[in-house]
């Protein structure tokens, strides 16, 4: 069986009506306004009790997050995860591309960089023969071209 609370079921206009006469019947015609005032405050302050105490918990909410400080947990638990997989792709490298010896990410950069600075220095000691080669043709052109010194008799 279905219970509902007071007043939420079927109250028709003429039940509301009698028992309007039965509270001016009980109360009095002269106490019914400080009746009516009295229940106004009441509400009032029922609905600003329930007001801050809403606030209460929104504040005690933030105030949780903030000391839970859900961004250092979410940054501990990705390093967590990443380093693992850091190490098996380092690990992946270095049976792909062995050299004798593990390479971290670390040591494969600086090992990069070592490899490109030494393709510079080719590349430089290259331009420097392909200059000199240069000079050497064209002073050999000029020397073809003169006339050679006769000695004096």
């Amino acid at each position: 069986m279905n219970m509902m609370p007071l007043f939420l079921g079927d109250v028709a206009g003429s039940e509301i009506v009698v028992i309007l006469i039965v509270i001016l019947l009980f109360f009095g015609s002269k106490s019914i306004p400080g009746i009516a005032k009295t229940m106004g405050k009441a509400m009032y302050q029922i609905r600003n009790a329930s007001s801050e105490l809403q606030n209460e918990i929104k504040k005690s909410g933030a105030g949780i997050k903030e000391e839970l400080n859900i961004n250092a947990m979410i940054k501990e638990s990705q390093e967590q995860l990443v380093q693992p997989l850091d190490q098996m792709y380092s690990e992946v490298e270095n049976s792909v591309h062995y050299t004798g010896k593990p390479q971290t990410p670390l040591e494969k950069a600086s090992q990069l960089e070592a490899i490109q600075a030494q393709e510079a220095a080719l590349e430089s000691k290259q331009e420097t023969v392909a200059e000199a080669d240069e000079i050497n043709q064209s002073a050999s052109q000029e020397d073809a071209t003169t006339e050679p010194i006769k000695p004096v008799e």
